[in-house]
């Protein structure tokens, strides 16, 4: 049978377009208020962004902690920017013939963290531009002492999800459908002999992904959503597009969950430090784990 990923990873980040496009559409006669959302401001005595102004439009919030109120609609050319950025990365992996082994070497790995690095840059400097960023993101965090506690919790939680796709029959579901069940990441992990490449791995699985990832999936594309299109169109549609930007059809599913789980910390929370957090932990998890299996040469899933 052949490899359905492509289908089927195009097909969801068709899904999340339309849902999207939809739900921006439909949600209370938003086109109608577009000139209404551009004076509206914050309205709060002291702001420093401007004196209050009266609010044409009856606010967003409250739904979670994550604060919306500074987006405007040209704000949805920047979600459909993150968007496009990501499905076109997904579109290009396509013209790598099947049946050449991935390359990925030190240089490769440098580029790939630079673009991460580049893309929350991007986010952050057209956010600025209106706002403080700490506000933005949630960075004042008074409760910043509970991620010691949230972090390894949601981590254990996922584990027992991936446990229970795994006792399902869900991987064997995958290979019988001729889908590759182990990232490339996770690959390179296993079999790389290159301390460099190694280190750069590492590097780029516990720090610049929890921190670059969180601000543009969740700081930006599902806080956009949310104000726009609302809050479960934004969960799922975030989510899909978090999941398939990662390219695996097998992390597809575990991805999609992580990612609404993600967005579940970061309304509960209201600080983009929570998310961040467990998205460290995770990832840490997983390549310190491959790590002990090099070291006492552990048989790992392939």
């Amino acid at each position: 049978m052949s490899d359905p990923t492509e289908m089927i990873i195009l097909g969801s980040f068709g899904a999340a377009l339309v849902l999207i496009v939809v739900s921006v559409l439909v949600r209370g006669g938003w086109m109608g208020r577009v000139g209404a959302e551009a004076a509206v401001e914050r309205g709060s005595e002291g702001s420093p962004y401007g004196p209050p102004a009266v609010e044409a439009v009856p606010p967003d919030l409250p739904v979670g902690r994550v604060p919306v109120w500074f987006y405007r609609p040209a704000d949805l050319m920047g979600a459909g920017f993150v968007f496009l950025v990501f499905c076109g990365l997904f579109l290009m992996s396509l013209e790598v013939p099947k049946d050449e082994p991935l390359v990925l070497n030190a240089g490769t790995l440098v580029v790939s963290i630079g673009f991460q690095i580049v893309m929350a840059g991007l986010v952050v400097f057209f956010v600025k531009k209106r706002g403080s960023v700490a506000e933005w993101l949630g960075l004042r965090w008074s409760g910043w002492p509970w991620v010691f506690l949230i972090a390894p919790g949601t981590v254990g939680f996922m584990w027992l999800v991936f446990g229970g796709l795994q006792v399902s029959g869900y991987v064997e579901w995958m290979e019988s459908l001729g889908v590759e069940t182990v990232q490339d990441t996770v690959k390179l992990l296993q079999e790389s002999k290159d301390p460099v490449i190694l280190g750069l791995m590492a590097a780029a699985a516990v720090v610049v992904a929890p921190v670059c990832e969180e601000i543009v999936f969740r700081g930006y594309f599902y806080g956009v959503l949310k104000k726009f299109a609302g809050v479960w169109p934004a969960v799922v549609a975030s989510a899909i597009v978090f999941a398939g930007a990662h390219g695996s059809l097998t992390a597809m599913l575990p991805l999609f969950i992580f990612g609404g789980v993600l967005v579940f910390v970061y309304e509960k929370t209201g600080s983009i430090w929570a998310p961040m957090a467990v998205h460290f932990c995770f990832n840490g998890a997983t390549v310190a784990a491959q790590m002990v299996a090099r070291i006492y040469d552990i048989p790992m899933p392939r």
